[in-house]
């Protein structure tokens, strides 16, 4: 007879924050994970449950820890705690999930160092909706054929970086795809500053943020007489919750650093 799967007790920092308030009914409602503390910046703050109770939430990142013994930490906050929050859950041998977008490329060295010290595994995730992540793997695809690329990313207006970490991440797996540049801008005349948007990794992003919106991208490939548009909708935050579930599942099974939902999800 085979043994019941083990139940994962999963902690969630910025459990009020948009994403988190969107996991924490998501996670109460799997059978095979147990939601045992929050994380917020506002002391005397409630999360409810479903069941009337309220989710016991710390201020600190070691309360927490201490207090909940996790098996895994997920993040939503901000690109300011994210690392202290990930360096004191690696240090406890905590498996990370973190979604919060802008780390830099030393920020990533130095997780994946932790990660590898401490034999847990630490995933960054730029953006949680699968038909983002197969957006990207198709773009990686089509930047081999087509020789000019743009890529435009809308969302509501309380976002507060741009371009998104999702763009920035299509951009670069567009450019390592390609292995040289992409055609570069014609235009010769500006009339407006910023006109042509930004440029990372040699593709021109452009950035759209209103209220109304939610998550949106569109990469758009241009070619003599063709035109080949991707483009995913997030309507609705609900999108994320599914591949953040999944990450929570599988990184407790990893090692090392994992960066974006595509190793989960057999994508390379």
């Amino acid at each position: 007879m085979a043994e019941p799967s083990r139940v994962l007790r999963v902690a969630l920092a910025g459990a009020r924050g948009r994403v988190g308030r969107e996991l924490v009914p998501a996670i109460e409602a799997a059978a095979d994970l147990e939601l045992v503390g929050g994380l917020t910046r506002t002391p005397g703050a409630a999360v409810p449950r479903a069941d009337g109770s309220l989710l016991p939430l710390h201020t600190e990142i070691e309360g927490l820890l201490a207090a909940t013994r996790p098996d895994v930490l997920v993040d939503f906050t901000r690109a300011e705690a994210t690392m202290p929050i990930a360096r004191a859950a690696l240090r406890a041998r905590v498996p990370t999930i973190i979604g919060t977008s802008g780390l830099t490329a030393a920020q990533l060295d130095e997780l994946r160092a932790l990660a590898e010290a401490t034999g847990v595994a630490v995933a960054v995730v730029p953006n949680f909706a699968v038909g983002v992540v197969l957006l990207i793997h198709f773009a990686r695809i089509a930047s081999r054929y087509f020789d000019a690329a743009e890529v435009i990313e809308l969302h509501h207006d309380g976002k507060m970086d741009a371009p998104s970490g999702t763009a920035l991440a299509t951009a670069e797996a567009m450019a390592s795809a390609r292995g040289g540049p992409f055609a570069p801008d014609p235009t010769e005349r500006l009339l407006a500053e910023g006109a042509r948007g930004g440029e990372h990794a040699g593709v021109r992003i452009h950035s759209v943020r209103l209220p109304g919106l939610v998550a949106h991208q569109e990469v758009l490939f241009g070619g003599p007489g063709q035109l080949l548009t991707l483009r995913h909708d997030a309507t609705s935050r609900e999108a994320y919750v599914p591949g953040v579930l999944l990450a929570i599942r599988e990184v407790p099974r990893r090692r090392g650093l994992i960066v974006g939902l595509d190793p989960l999800l057999g994508l390379g």
